[in-house]
């Protein structure tokens, strides 16, 4: 996965942290989490504050 994969992260993060509410999660855990995920695999400096919006509004229309 890429940083632009934002529906196929928000489900891995959904499955991973399931106990999580995505509202409260801040930009630096989310960006390590997502860094994280096994099937990720991008630069680091390609994720910047929109990517990470979109990724928690993904992660919250999921987990609704």
């Amino acid at each position: 996965m890429k940083w632009t994969d934002i529906h196929d992260i928000a489900i891995e993060l959904s499955d991973a942290h399931s106990e999580v509410d995505p509202l409260a999660v801040n930009f630096v855990d989310l960006r390590q989490w997502v860094m994280q995920l096994p099937d990720f695999d991008d630069d680091p400096k390609r994720c910047g504050e929109k990517i990470l919006e979109a990724i928690q509004a993904a992660w919250i229309e999921e987990r609704d």
